[in-house]
């Protein structure tokens, strides 16, 4: 990272940023031509390992992509908001986010799908989530994992949004 002043070191504030955030943006490339979706998903961060789960159609170009080159980059991001300075250029953007890299794994195995599914219920919905799912994960429903090798948190505060 090149701002080293504005990296986040401690990993338990990298995952309040995932776990506080709905959206990623999942980031994918076929044939050099990249392509960035925003989804929302679940995790999973057991014995220092984050794996991010996501759902979506079988088909389209997403799926394309990711059968023809499983590696991907993602981001998260919580905007804190805009500070206003007395000049333009003196304004700035406060924010927090966590980018990383890791590869694609289309979940095949109905029990892993499930899990899959009841994880990003559960980060999406929260402690209400419903308990059950259907009995059989729908046909039309692709569940995808990335097993993330490689993250890093950033963050740009300003004094008065701390």
């Amino acid at each position: 990272m090149r701002r080293k002043d504005r990296e986040i070191t401690d990993i338990d504030a990298i995952i309040r940023i995932i776990d506080r955030c709905k959206v990623c943006r999942l980031g994918l490339s076929d044939n050099a031509v990249p392509y960035v979706v925003p989804l929302n998903y679940g995790y999973a961060f057991t014995n220092g390992e984050l794996t991010l789960f996501f759902h979506g159609a079988p088909l389209g170009r997403k799926v394309t992509m990711i059968r023809a080159n499983p590696e991907a980059c993602f981001e998260i991001d919580r905007p804190v908001g805009v500070v206003k300075a007395g000049t333009v250029c003196a304004c700035g953007y406060a924010f927090k986010s966590v980018i990383g890299f890791g590869e694609i794994r289309i979940l095949e195995d109905p029990g892993e799908k499930r899990r899959a599914l009841r994880r990003i219920i559960r980060h999406q919905i929260g402690a209400s989530a419903p308990a059950q799912l259907p009995a059989a994960v729908p046909h039309n429903l692709l569940v995808f994992q990335m097993n993330v090798r490689e993250f890093t948190g950033k963050q740009r505060l300003y004094a008065s949004r701390r």
